[in-house]
């Protein structure tokens, strides 16, 4: 399981803490730095991209330092690095985190200047806020252990792949449709036999090359629906066996749930449970179904869900809560959404399944990390 880091582990002291900011890019890294005890109140440091580099330029700084740092801070904005670097650093004996880039402020002139030796300084300026406790200075990223990450691609793979067959399916309908073709399906099973056997309008085969290039299309979709069924069967391995740690238990827990299938149950235990929260806002606030209200004096209006969070759990939910009026109708958060809803359409309705939605992640949530069954919820029959 993720721990959360909800705190800091010692309290900021500038005499006795090394505080790195690492500025990452593929050419080289950029380091902006707190040495306790020197006259400067910045040091810069450019090394290659090397994790190795890193530890010396860390140990160059130490050796800088009036005193032997007792704590050292590294930070780095998430982005594609991912989190292998903090890792590595935490398994040093640092201390380490990976800073979300949108939570920091930035100035708002249309013309503002951007270098990497400002990018380092504004982001040394604020981690040191943050090591100081200041509110709302900036936020940190949870880093998740290595084997929940590695469980995470699966899910990803598979929207992935199904986001590649639809493409294909497209791609050999518009090329069909060109030479005027129709009703030629190609997620039936008889695809091949039947590609064999059409002809254009006018009676005439396919031209050599398009058939060329429609059999390729047609290798690469059966290459796709092969890995998605090797992902599925997979998946559907974890419902059958003992559960092998926590995760595969809330998986088999909520797909005891009506309305709660494999894969859903999968992608939120793999994309959010799997994680440590405070409380149910702070869930929400992951999967970016919170709210962003927007007043100034006299004028106030909701701009609708913040969509910063983990968009995989997000649409997952939305989903969920559409099929949750259908297979929980009797449970008391189908009641609350159809008390509001009555037969409305349109936005409104969105709106309310979006409100459906932040409520019961958090009753699922809840059910699979502690067995508490949301209110009215049915359970499948054994």
């Amino acid at each position: 399981m993720t721990t959360a880091r909800t705190g800091h582990a010692a309290p900021f002291d500038y005499t006795s803490t090394l505080v790195v900011a690492v500025e990452i890019s593929d050419r080289s890294w950029m380091l902006g730095a707190h040495v306790p005890g020197s006259a400067r109140s910045s040091s810069r440091l450019v090394i290659e991209p090397a994790f190795e580099q890193l530890i010396a330029a860390l140990a160059h700084l130490t050796r800088r330092a009036a005193l032997r740092p007792a704590r050292t801070v590294v930070v780095y904005e998430a982005g594609h690095t991912g989190f292998w670097l903090a890792r590595l650093l935490r398994a040093q004996g640092m201390e380490a985190h990976v800073l979300h880039p949108a939570s920091v402020p930035v100035d708002r002139r249309a013309r503002r200047a951007k270098t990497d030796r400002l990018d380092v300084d504004l982001l040394l300026r604020a981690v040191l806020a943050w090591l100081r406790g200041e509110p709302g200075v900036c936020s940190m990223a949870t880093i998740p252990d290595e084997a929940d990450e590695d469980q995470r691609r699966a899910v990803r793979e598979r929207q992935e792949l199904l986001t590649e067959r639809t493409r294909l399916t497209n791609r050999v309908g518009a090329l069909l449709s060109i030479l005027g073709v129709s009703g030629y399906d190609v997620r039936r099973s008889d695809r091949r036999a039947r590609l064999a056997a059409l002809e254009r309008p006018e009676g005439v085969s396919i031209p050599p090359c398009a058939k060329a290039k429609l059999e390729r299309l047609i290798a690469r979709y059966e290459l796709v629906v092969q890995q998605i069924e090797e992902l599925e069967a997979a998946r559907d391995q974890v419902l059958e066996r003992e559960p092998r740690g926590e995760a595969e238990a809330m998986i088999q827990r909520l797909c005891t749930l009506k309305g709660i299938g494999a894969q859903s149950a999968t992608v939120l235990v793999r994309e959010g449970f799997v994680r440590q929260f405070r409380n149910g806002r702070a869930l929400g606030s992951y999967a970016g179904l919170t709210g962003t209200p927007w007043a100034s004096g006299g004028y106030a209006r909701e701009q609708g869900i913040s969509k910063a969070g983990n968009r995989h759990l997000r649409t997952v939910m939305v989903e969920i809560a559409w099929l949750w009026r259908r297979w929980q109708p009797e449970s008391a958060l189908a009641r609350w959404l159809t008390a509001r809803a009555g037969d409305a359409t349109g936005r409104l309705r969105r709106v309310l399944i979006t409100a459906l939605a932040r409520k019961l992640l958090i009753a699922l949530w809840r059910f699979a990390c502690h067995g508490i069954v949301p209110e009215g919820a049915l359970l499948k029959a054994a």
